[in-house]
Order: C-alpha cells, then structure tokens, then sequence
C-alpha cells in the first residue's frame, strides 16, 4: 500500500452563501492534495568507478615510447551521473564521461581514436557492457580539448530485497596488453 499524505480533520462549517462557490474550491484542492505521498529522496545508485590502471590511455606509434612517438594521451576526469526510479523495478542511472585529450606529435589526420568502456557489474557478474569512441575535436592550433560525452543511461534492475547500490558502474579505457602494462608502471605503489 502506498504510503499516503495524511489530510486534517476538517469541521464543516456553514459558510456565508457568497462564499459557497469559494469554500467549494478551496475544499477540493485540500482533497486533491492528499493522496500517495512524492518520493521524498532521490534512489540510490550503482556504485561509480573509474579503473586505475584504465583511467588513461597514452597511444604510441610503432613501438616508440618516447614523447616524439606519441600519437594521444588521454584521461577520464569526470563521471557525473544521476539516477531516477522507472516504475519499481528498475532505477536508470544517467552519466556522461568528461576526458582531457591531448594529441601527440606522432598523431596523424587519420589516428584511430580511442575507445572507453561503460561495465554495470553485479558481484562479478557482468550485466551490461558498452564501447563508445572517444572522438576528440581540437581547436585550430591547439595540441589539448577536453571531451564530453553524449548523455548514457544504463538501467539496474531492482526490487524491495536490492537496491540499486548492489551494482557497481565500472569506467575505463578500452587498452591493447601493451597499454595496459605502460600503465601499470607508472603506477607503481
């Protein structure tokens, strides 16, 4: 039973016959207010990551991997999300990925841009996975933009027994063996 707005007790009262038309309308607004009560608090949401060692992405050519050989280096800086309730069995989770990009000297007019994923994760059991580019626009002489998503919604299932915060929302980029491993050497403990 859904939770209702308690009305106040009201005593009829005999109102003059030029305010009949007046307490009429008063009186059916006070009725149409009571009734389920709004959601009071937004719902919860999946837990938000980005991966450590997939937060960045620095793209070499050939097999180079100094500053001259750089062709993008890129890295998530922002994941804003909010979340809103879709009936009472699911809640959508509404993000969006920011990421500072620079182009390196090494860069050509036709470089493959970069590729980040989007994971909703339950325990380890993957439950959505989506690939989007990361397609950067760079102002006339500038080497540095900053990227922004499109809006991205991703829908959790939920019910009394699991609340959305159950899942985790995992961010990173999508990286070849050799990306991966030039992260994880810069970030030694």
């Amino acid at each position: 039973m859904p939770a209702t707005t308690p009305c106040p007790a009201r005593r009829p009262r005999r109102a003059a016959p030029e305010f009949a038309a007046l307490a009429a309308l008063l009186l059916a607004g006070l009725a149409s207010s009571c009734g389920p009560a709004p959601d009071q608090f937004a719902p919860e949401c999946p837990g938000l990551a980005v991966l450590r060692d997939g937060g960045e992405i620095t793209r070499f050519a050939n097999a180079g991997r100094d500053a001259t050989d750089m062709v993008l280096k890129a890295k998530i800086t922002a994941v804003p999300a909010k979340c809103q309730r879709d009936g009472r069995t699911a809640v959508v989770s509404t993000l969006n990925v920011q990421a500072d990009v620079a182009r390196g000297p090494a860069a050509k007019p036709d470089s493959t841009p970069a590729t980040y994923f989007i994971a909703v994760m339950d325990g380890n059991k993957v439950l959505q996975q989506r690939d989007f580019p990361l397609t950067a626009t760079f102002p006339s002489n500038a080497d540095r933009t900053t990227f922004k998503s499109e809006d991205i919604e991703l829908t959790v299932p939920v019910s009394a027994e699991k609340s959305a915060a159950a899942y985790q929302i995992y961010v990173g980029f999508r990286l070849t063996a050799e990306e991966l491993a030039y992260n994880r050497s810069r970030h030694l403990p």
